[in-house]
Formats: C-alpha cells, structure tokens, sequence
C-alpha cells in the first residue's frame, strides 16, 4: 500500500510482471500528478538544456556567449524537468516549507538524466552543490542543491569549497531578469581545483547563479565545467 508523495491519494497499482521486474519509476506518484509533472524531452538548447522547437542556442544563452567574461566557462546544463504552475507549487514545498522527503518524487528522474548527459565523465569528477549563506541553511534546515547532489554520488560531492560572500544575500528571485543578469558574482574559493567539476542546483532561470559559479570554478583551475540543474 502506497500514497502519492503529493496530494497524499492512494496509489493502487496492479502488479504484473513487467512491473514487478522493471518498477514504475513514478511509483511514489499517482496518475494523475504524473501527468502534471513535464520532463525536458525532444529538442532542447544545446548549452543550457531548455526545451526548444528546434536544436540550436536559445535567447539567454546566445547573450551569455556574447560576454567575453563568461565565453565557453560552462560546457554545458543538463536539466530534467520544465518550470510549469505544477511543479512551482512541488518546489514550494520542498525547498522553502521543509518537505525533504519529497526529494524521492525526483530520485528516478535525477538518476536517468545525469546518466543520459553525463555518463562518460572522468571518474575523478566532482560536484559541487551550490552553496547557501546561513540564513538560508537556517530557513530552510537543509541545502536543496546539495541533496540533489547526494542522490547522484555522495562520494564526488565538495560541499564547501565554493564559498559564497555573506555581504551578498539578495534572493535571485527578488530580482527582475535584467538586476539578475547584471549581478555581481558572490561565489568564491579559497584554493586552487584542477578537476572536472558539475556544479548542481535546483532551478536554472536566467542562468546567472550557474555562470558565476562557473567562472569562479574555471578561474580556479577547473578544466571542464558543467552543471546540472533539476528545473530549467
């Protein structure tokens, strides 16, 4: 007996061999929330992962491509689902109302996508969680980019080597498009890291969180930079 992680609804599922073999990688979700939840499919932007009409660069990142600062920093972002008013509404309440178990309605998903775009990295890879300043961490009692992290590979994770500077704790999601475009880069490290590096976030919006990490990672010594995000 099991119950939808979302709207607590009783998922009663018939089992047959197939599914008991191969498990619904949706099994925590009901019918019905399933159908609400969109993946990034077809063609897709080929730096940031949006989903487009067609293959090719969108708008935002033909414009961070233009940047001579932020040229070729970040090799690419794999995301796996899209923003729509549903998943707004998850995202509520497992980053700013607590609900960290609902981190296991994205495990299947998270798992299958990183493996689909990143599979043939070098085995000494290492991620990197964006990090949160402590107000943040304290708000909401656990780092939603680090967890993502952990469910890929604890062992590649370096959780504190990027610092972020505490005068600069203004919420992206206060800010319009161009005040986030127009930022300045509050992502530090304090030592060198010659290693392939994925930075891992939640939510990839203008990019501007990402592409700072990334310059900071590159100018740090990081050969290859990508990033994985859960939403674009």
């Amino acid at each position: 007996m099991s119950y939808c992680l979302i709207c607590q609804s009783f998922i009663q599922t018939e089992v047959t061999w197939s599914n008991f073999l191969f498990p619904n990688k949706a099994s925590n979700l009901c019918e019905e929330c399933q159908k609400k939840i969109e993946q990034i499919e077809g063609d897709i932007c080929e730096k940031c992962g949006r989903q487009m009409k067609q293959q090719g660069l969108c708008s935002d990142c033909i414009r961070w491509e233009t940047r001579g600062e932020c040229k070729e920093v970040l090799e690419k972002n794999r995301a796996v689902f899209q923003y729509n008013s549903f998943m707004k509404e998850i995202i509520s309440q497992w980053k700013y109302r607590g609900d960290y178990h609902l981190i296991e309605i994205f495990k299947p998903y998270i798992l299958e996508v990183f493996d689909q775009h990143f599979s043939k990295l070098d085995s000494n890879f290492v991620m990197i969680p964006i990090p949160l300043t402590e107000e943040r961490l304290y708000e909401r009692a656990f780092n939603q980019s680090e967890a993502i992290a952990k469910i890929i590979s604890k062992k590649s994770i370096i959780p504190s080597i990027l610092k972020r500077d505490p005068t600069k704790t203004e919420k992206q999601s206060k800010k319009s498009k161009r005040a986030r475009l127009e930022s300045n880069n509050p992502f530090y490290l304090e030592t060198g890291l010659n290693k392939t590096a994925v930075i891992v976030d939640d939510i990839y919006t203008t990019g501007t969180t990402i592409y700072h990490a990334a310059k900071t990672l590159k100018l740090a010594g990081c050969p290859h930079v990508y990033s994985f995000t859960l939403i674009r």
